[in-house]
């Protein structure tokens, strides 16, 4: 008998592992024929919307996902798909909320409505194609070979993605390009005074409400921004192994080994920690790397964000630590220059004061 979808359309909500994985998501479900719906971008509205439903010490992206599955509810979409990544590898595990985000969703919006939800599990023996015909299953379709296609096409995508972000094409542009099924060429790396690389999960950083478009302000500054989405996997699995540190947490090589690349090979400045506040693995992750960075003379600044961040404060110590990386870069000129050039230097700065064109 021929399988049959149960749904025509499925929501996503635009927050959390969308981030990292809708490159798969949208080849899989595309693939199976289902119209996907995502939830509009993050607004205030969105977040307060969240925030009314969950109680006040949870953390700023539950909020923010709670209020991207109200904003689909609104949107009439009445299938939902929100899974239980428990753990990424054996013994490798996320924390207690994304875990159970299904269960947190189901209490908290007493609404009629279907969550998909399927359950990744490596510690447990339940793997990836495990995860995904259990999707397909909830959708009515139990054909191997068409489940298979489907993975299939949700890998073909989201290699795309990845082959253009670790070549420097920007997040949006990469992530547009792959849904359409274009593989850009890497871009020209231009050079720029200044740069630094964000040690963040996708969903505080690639959501420019979330992250207060922290990557457009740096760039505006004249800083080159480099992310966890710039190296492979593997890059950051061997950076934390060089620093003698062990993954345990499930997005650890997005922030710890991510940073550890870089501050091993000396490819930045400096480093900028994005967390939301009241993280616990967050804090325990960029606690380690503030370890190493004090020992290697490496900057680094940890930025946390909530619902009531403000952008002035934001971007004032944004500001700080540019300025600073900016004046250690300096004098590190001077101190390894040859005589000559040295004075040469210290001319350009007296001049620059002179004419208050200095910061």
């Amino acid at each position: 008998m021929k399988d049959t979808l149960r749904y025509k359309k499925i929501g996503i909500p635009r927050a959390i592992s969308y981030y990292n994985n809708y490159p798969f998501y949208y080849g899989f479900f595309k693939s199976l024929g289902l119209e996907i719906i995502l939830s509009d971008k993050t607004t205030t509205a969105i977040i307060n919307s969240g925030t009314k439903y969950v109680v006040s010490d949870t953390c700023l992206p539950v909020k923010v996902y709670a209020g991207h599955v109200v904003n689909l509810l609104e949107k009439g979409c009445e299938t939902i798909f929100i899974p239980s990544i428990q753990s990424t590898d054996y013994k490798i595990n996320n924390c207690s909320k994304i875990r159970g985000l299904p269960e947190i969703i189901r209490n908290i919006i007493n609404k009629p409505f279907t969550i998909i939800e399927p359950t990744l599990d490596k510690t447990e023996g339940l793997g990836f194609y495990d995860f995904w015909t259990e999707t397909a299953n909830a959708l009515g379709i139990k054909d191997q070979k068409t489940i298979k296609n489907a993975v299939d096409a949700g890998w073909k995508i989201y290699d795309d993605f990845m082959t253009m972000t670790n070549s420097g094409v920007s997040y949006n542009e990469a992530l547009q390009n792959a849904i359409e099924g274009k593989l850009l060429k890497k871009t020209v790396d231009i050079v720029k005074p200044l740069s630094v690389v964000i040690m963040a999960h996708g969903y505080n950083l690639f959501d420019e409400r979330i992250s207060l478009n922290l990557i457009k302000k740096l760039e505006k500054m004249g800083v080159k921004v480099y992310t966890s989405l710039n190296i492979s996997r593997e890059q950051s699995q061997e950076a934390l192994k060089k620093l003698g540190e062990i993954q345990y947490w499930a997005n650890e090589l997005e922030l710890t080994g991510c940073a550890a690349h870089y501050l091993l090979n000396k490819k930045v400045d400096g480093i900028i920690a994005l967390s939301a506040f009241g993280c616990g693995p967050d804090s325990l992750m960029v606690d380690e790397i503030s370890h190493h960075c004090k020992e290697k003379g490496m900057p680094l600044i940890h930025l946390t964000i909530d619902e009531h961040t403000g952008e002035a404060g934001f971007i004032t110590r944004i500001e700080a630590f540019v300025d600073m990386l900016m004046r250690k870069k300096r004098n590190t000129l001077i101190q390894n220059a040859k005589p000559k050039a040295k004075a040469d230097i210290i001319n350009i700065k007296k001049e620059k004061i002179l004419t208050g064109s200095a910061k």
